[in-house]
């Protein structure tokens, strides 16, 4: 039968069915295509790149310091192993302690009663129990010194010198020839107090050194 000659109740429903036809057809058609990725992902990603990029950069930024002579240099922060009184290793790396110095480990002094003991030795213990009451150490790079050590200023999790607390324990001495007196108030203390090597006599390491 020709549509114009359809009742009218009859048509209207036919149009309908169609119009319902191609809005299931349209609906089945975009479950089966693939979806994208969300609008706001890239959006996500970005922001998400940028506070990586920060941490990065501070990280970086803070894993530099400079040094006396106004040049950068890599600071270092570990658990620190003793090597002896005055020279620790902190992943891998010696570490010199800038502007002291310590008796060597087979430097022998005398103590208050005349004795001798092994001065070098005491030394590094004691630095050894001051490094493990506050981990980890961080040092300062500084220069490299003829050996190809590192030389830093290094300091305690806790902000302490391990320099400035060597000295003025007695476990080491002021070196003026790198200190520029730097510790020179802490090494008056220490022998006033009679700390450490101060107890006795004692050859001063970098003539013990010379001789031996």
């Amino acid at each position: 039968m020709r549509r114009d000659k359809l009742p009218p109740n009859v048509y209207r429903f036919e149009r309908r069915s169609q119009r319902a036809g191609r809005r299931t057809r349209k609906r089945n058609a975009a479950r089966r295509r693939p979806k994208g990725p969300p609008p706001w992902l890239p959006l996500a990603a970005l922001v998400a790149f940028g506070a990586i990029a920060v941490v990065l950069f501070d990280e970086g930024f803070r894993s530099w310091t400079f040094t006396q002579s106004g040049a950068a240099g890599p600071a270092l922060e570990g658990r620190a192993s003793v090597i002896d009184g005055d020279t620790i290793e902190i992943r891998g790396e010696r570490v010199r302690f800038n502007g002291i110095d310590a008796p060597e480990s087979r430097q022998l002094c005398r103590d208050g009663g005349g004795r001798a003991y092994r001065c070098g030795a005491v030394a590094a213990n004691a630095l050894a129990r001051f490094l493990s009451a506050s981990s980890p150490t961080r040092c300062n790079y500084v220069n490299r010194d003829r050996y190809g050590r590192f030389v830093g200023d290094c300091y305690r999790a806790d902000g302490r010198s391990v320099a400035s607390w060597l000295v003025r324990s007695g476990h080491a001495l002021d070196w003026p020839r790198y200190s520029g007196g730097k510790y020179a108030r802490q090494e008056r203390a220490a022998k006033a107090e009679r700390a450490g090597i101060w107890q006795g006599t004692f050859e001063r390491p970098w003539e013990w050194r010379r001789r031996n």
